[in-house]
């Protein structure tokens, strides 16, 4: 399992399916990420201003077409690999070589009282940020930026290194990844235990022999770095940005760096810096648990509309069990192994309206048709119907283990399997195994600091009491190690909460405009 942050799929979803609003009506997309282009010109030198140009063609390519009265520019920046030795460096991995950061701003034509550039990150890590400023910059009725925001801001997406079109990290092949999403979740034998770890070798050994002891260098606080070079490129004093999921960590670790420069930061979707692996992980199980449980009680009281009730839990576990044994088939070929219909189920969590749509996955797949199972599982691993995926999970695994100095042996993750299996049935033995990726990833580390911003104005640290991916306990938890945030809760389900309702959003949007932090201890209802 990895920090991902549902932003992307929701707005790829709402956007893209609104544009074609009769495939959506039938229920049967999930729009996967567009090919990228790498038309955004030559990269401006590092510290030398960057040259912006028109780039319609990105959006099109996004989702179909530009947003009515948006106009859209690109641009390219260089920054050193390693900032702590600069561009200049002589020694050491990187030393004197840059990578390029992709931005994509979307502007307003009916901008008025500019204030400056609002930065945009949706998380993953591995997520696009240039894709998501353009899904923000469809405006609020399709799940996007409120107007008010629209006509004050520059949005402005920016690539981390590694991702999409920054310099990306392009290791791990299409058939490996297939075998890793189809894997079963909880590999309980000793051999598929053993099977699993030498794919997850595989894996970090085509990585480590193509980037070698550059690996440490996609880490978080080199992205933080980057983020200030961005702030600096588009001729903000002072940063004002908004991050989703792991954008929280990626803010939370700009404050620290840069606590003077910060304007206003909201971390929507907050990730405790201080967990490891192990408690990130156990976080996640407990979360997602969480949120299925909240998933089979709608399911029980809502009969109607979902096919699976009254005991949604057994029959979700009874069709992953029937698939280890003999996984239907589409009619291509492909199998409804275990792996994707746990990921399904995860893809489907990630928001409220997920719910019925893995209800009616499940009910399909009980009939012999598994093609709902597969587009869950496809939206929430970016392949698209050719089985090719993006780099969303080459670059989530080289951020993520170049952040984490220490990894559990194998030893410890086999034990962590079988205890998170009696706490966290469905979705503790996949966190567990999931933690093989970093354990069996070549290279060092380069940890983030978890320390507090003190210089830094307060900072707006948004909650979701039913989010699975990011469970609410660490949104306080970010705040108080931050010294300066101050919690905002939504009572709501899913992953991440602005522009979900009108009270998150009138709290955020004072807060991005007039620096108006809400009132201690502030919740807004679920509706």
């Amino acid at each position: 399992m990895t920090r991902t942050s549902d932003r992307i799929r929701r707005f790829r979803l709402t956007v893209a399916g609104l544009v074609a609003a009769a495939v959506v009506a039938a229920g049967c997309t999930l729009p996967a990420f567009a090919p990228r282009t790498d038309a955004e010109g030559e990269a401006a030198a590092p510290g030398a201003a960057p040259t912006w140009r028109s780039c319609p063609e990105v959006p099109d390519e996004v989702v179909g077409r530009s947003a009515p009265e948006i106009r859209y520019e690109c641009a390219r920046i260089q920054v050193p690999r390693d900032w702590a030795g600069g561009s200049g460096a002589t020694a050491g991995p990187g030393a004197g070589q840059t990578f390029e950061i992709a931005l994509l701003r979307a502007r307003s034509t009916h901008q008025r009282d500019r204030i400056g550039t609002l930065l945009v990150n949706p998380g993953g890590p591995g997520g696009s940020g240039v894709d998501t400023a353009v899904y923000l910059s469809f405006g609020e009725q399709y799940g996007g930026l409120p107007d008010s925001i629209m006509e004050r801001f520059d949005i402005v997406g920016f690539d981390p290194r590694g991702v999409a079109r920054s310099s990306p990290v392009e290791c791990i092949p299409d058939a490996d990844l297939d075998a890793v999403f189809g894997y079963d979740p909880d590999p309980e034998s000793q051999e598929s235990f053993d099977d699993l770890v030498a794919l997850s070798r595989r894996i970090g050994q085509g990585c480590g022999d193509k980037y070698g002891d550059q690996l440490p260098l996609y880490g978080t606080e080199q992205a933080a770095r980057d983020m200030d070079a961005v702030r600096a490129a588009v001729g903000d004093e002072k940063l004002t940005y908004l991050g989703y999921s792991y954008g929280t960590l990626l803010g939370a670790t700009y404050a620290q760096l840069f606590p003077q420069r910060v304007r206003a930061l909201v971390l929507d979707g907050a990730v405790d810096p201080r967990q490891g692996l192990i408690e990130g992980s156990e976080g996640q199980a407990k979360g997602f648990e969480r949120a299925f449980d909240n998933f089979t009680r709608w399911c029980a009281a809502n009969a109607a509309r979902c096919p699976i009730a009254p005991d949604a839990r057994a029959a979700v576990t009874s069709a992953i069990d029937k698939a280890k044994v003999s996984p239907t088939r589409s009619a291509g070929g492909r199998e409804a192994t275990p792996g994707w219909i746990f990921y399904a189920i995860v893809s489907s969590l990630y928001s409220e309206s997920g719910w019925q749509q893995l209800a009616q996955a499940i009910d399909r797949l009980n009939e012999g048709n598994p093609g709902d199972v597969f587009r869950l599982a496809d939206n929430y691993a970016d392949r698209d119907d050719n089985g090719r995926y993006t780099n969303l999970f080459d670059a989530n695994l080289a951020i993520n283990c170049a952040d984490e100095e220490e990894r559990p042996s194998l030893e410890r993750i086999r034990q962590l399997q079988s205890q998170w299996r009696g706490q966290y049935p469905l979705f503790g033995p996949a966190l567990a195994s999931g933690l093989i990726s970093c354990t069996e990833w070549p290279g060092g580390s380069d940890p983030y600091p978890t320390g507090r911003a003190d210089g830094a104005p307060p900072i707006l640290v948004v909650g979701t009491t039913g989010d699975p991916a990011t469970p609410y306990e660490q949104t306080p938890a970010l705040a108080e190690m931050l010294g300066v945030g101050r919690v905002l809760t939504w009572e709501g389900e899913g992953h991440t909460a602005y522009p979900q309702t009108t009270c998150i959003t009138e709290a955020v949007d004072a807060y991005l405009i007039d620096l108006t932090v809400p009132a201690e201890g502030k919740r807004c209802p679920a509706r």
